[in-house]
């Protein structure tokens, strides 16, 4: 296997198991993205495709099932695990989540390769360590204990499927156990991609083809039949067709605010939160790129790599502005998407590292800003036109809690009712779409429509 230098010539963090603790520990010290953090590494390494595919299954592996990799290690590991070395400590998670979850590697390899890592980088001492508290929960897995479920339901929630107990503690309370249950096992599903068809450059039959032709399994999407899902994670952005711009890798629940805004060919569209740029490309194929959309981001580094994806797409009638959206001037929108910044509660299946940097204090600080793009969203509107509100989190008081504010404060808004459209399977009480991966196997997402009336 490639060696990989890092540092001062040294190569500490050579091979898969090296990266993958490299990358935990810098999710551990800063607040830099899992996701973000992997592609650097997988860009600039020299592994092979199967290496790849590895070093990402350990890497989310690792963060989807941290909570009980930790009960498990802090019941065996002499002293406090929480301060433990960080190469220590995420040399033993490598090691645990392979010996619990990944069948295909042996034990006796996985504790091997720890021990070896942590003697190089830590002396003799550490390995010894390492290797007596692996090799002591290989002895006793069959009795690894857990909070008892009848005395403390939520600790035993929380550690069991790994999951922050603040977190589990609101859901027990609104969905209670069963569901809950559900919900957690669904965010700990590996993830899988969705492709959108990009009808600018082709159409679902031709793609349908494509894969089959190069045997990739897949279903169709149950509620946008633009989105096809691939049955297993792939290589798919080399693939020529994803550089010719044929599709987009895009969860079909994004869909569902594109579809509610319903753009039509010639009109004004305004995006209000455009970046990376998944729905605004959908607006495009919706509108044939005929009329005028308008996509806003405040950072001009993120709306370089948007572009770039619009021109991928074959996206022509783009205008797209670095500014932040609260200090955009226009009122003459006939549709305008406020897909606002959220927790992200309802995407942990893909980014599992969410769930341990989310806390109350993020959702509260959040509907502030969600609020008050809204608020620009209906300034921007023209009289007769739609705003749709969306996220892609399944916290009520980032959803119908900042529309049902918005319409106490203007009454000049009506809520379209999204049930006719959609059906009733994904829309709520309110009349909005609100999915959960755990009841419609796609991720958890909430959207609004809102008319002006003048």
């Amino acid at each position: 296997m490639q060696e990989v230098t890092i540092g001062t010539n040294l190569n500490l963090y050579s091979g898969v198991r090296g990266l993958a603790i490299k990358i935990l520990n810098r999710v551990d010290r800063t607040d830099a993205y899992l996701d973000k953090l992997l592609e650097i590494e997988l860009n600039n390494s020299e592994l092979d495709g199967k290496d790849k595919a590895l070093l990402f299954e350990i890497v989310h592996g690792v963060i989807r099932w941290l909570g009980r990799i930790d009960w498990v290690l802090t019941g065996f590991y002499k002293g406090q695990f929480s301060k433990c070395i960080p190469n220590v400590k995420n040399s033993l998670r490598v090691a645990l989540y392979q010996i619990l979850f990944l069948d295909r590697v042996p034990d006796h390899a996985a504790v091997n390769e720890s021990v070896e890592f942590v003697k190089k980088l830590q002396g003799e001492k550490s390995a010894n360590l390492t290797n007596a508290v692996l090799r002591n929960i290989i002895r006793n897995r069959n009795g690894i204990r857990y909070p008892n479920k009848e005395e403390d339901l939520v600790n035993y929630l929380s550690a069991y499927y790994s999951h922050p107990t603040w977190m589990v503690k609101r859901w027990v309370k609104r969905y209670g156990e069963k569901e809950t249950d559900k919900l957690l096992i669904a965010n700990n599903k590996r993830p899988i991609h969705t492709l959108r068809v990009n009808k600018l450059h082709s159409n679902i039959d031709e793609l349908k083809s494509l894969l089959e032709s190069v045997s990739i399994n897949f279903t169709q999407g149950k509620y946008l039949k633009e989105y096809l899902h691939l049955h297993s994670l792939t290589n798919i952005t080399n693939w020529e067709y994803f550089q010719k711009g044929y599709f987009s890798i895009q969860d079909e629940s994004t869909g569902l605010s594109c579809k509610a805004l319903d753009p039509k060919p010639g009109m004004k569209v305004l995006d209000l939160c455009a970046a990376p740029g998944g729905k605004t490309a959908f607006l495009a194929d919706t509108m044939q790129n005929q009329g005028e959309l308008v996509a806003l981001d405040k950072f001009e580094s993120r709306l370089n790599l948007f572009n770039k994806n619009m021109e991928r797409l074959g996206v022509k009638n783009l205008k797209s502005i670095a500014q932040d959206a609260l200090d955009f001037e226009g009122n003459d929108f006939d549709r305008v998407l406020a897909d606002v910044p959220c927790s992200g509660l309802g995407t942990l299946t893909k980014k599992p590292d969410i769930k341990w940097k989310r806390d109350l204090g993020d959702i509260r600080n959040l509907n502030k800003i969600q609020l008050k793009l809204l608020e620009k969203a209906g300034q921007t509107v023209k009289p007769g036109g739609i705003v749709v509100y969306s996220t892609c989190t399944i916290e009520p008081e980032e959803n119908f809690e900042i529309v049902k504010q918005f319409l106490e404060k203007h009454n000049n808004f009506d809520l379209v009712n999204l049930s006719e459209q959609f059906g009733e399977d994904i829309t709520d009480e309110n009349g909005c779409i609100q999915t959960l991966p755990s009841k419609h196997q796609i991720d958890g997402a909430f959207v609004a429509k809102l008319v002006r009336k003048n």
